[in-house]
């Protein structure tokens, strides 16, 4: 990934998995189609995962984004499709915010 070097932080912990194990698996999923959109339960499922609290999901949120971002940068891909295909990873990532808020929000409220 064009030459960034990261190193492994644990992201997951119900399931052990890595900051670098997520990137990977995004990498392998964009080299298949590198305009899906990716969002975590997709990761952990070509992981062979699943979320249990998903307590880590905002987290894997940006680490899609930011591995998206480097991949398509890497490659060069048409600056317009990028822009467009980003707008709509990060309204993603804006909505699973809003949602995670107003979900502790509800608990928080007793509702």
């Amino acid at each position: 990934m064009s030459g960034l070097k990261f190193h492994a932080m644990l992201v997951c912990s119900c399931n052990f998995i890595t900051d670098k194990e997520i990137r990977d698996t995004i990498t392998e999923m964009l080299d298949e189609d590198c305009w899906q959109l990716i969002v975590p339960a997709k990761v952990y499922h070509a992981m062979e995962k699943r979320g249990r609290c998903c307590g880590c999901f905002p987290n894997v949120v940006d680490i899609i984004v930011s591995t998206t971002e480097a991949y398509h940068a890497a490659r060069k891909a048409d600056d317009e499709k990028v822009v467009d295909f980003m707008q709509r990873l990060k309204q993603f990532q804006q909505e699973q915010k809003t949602e995670i808020i107003e979900r502790r929000n509800r608990l928080a409220s007793g509702r």
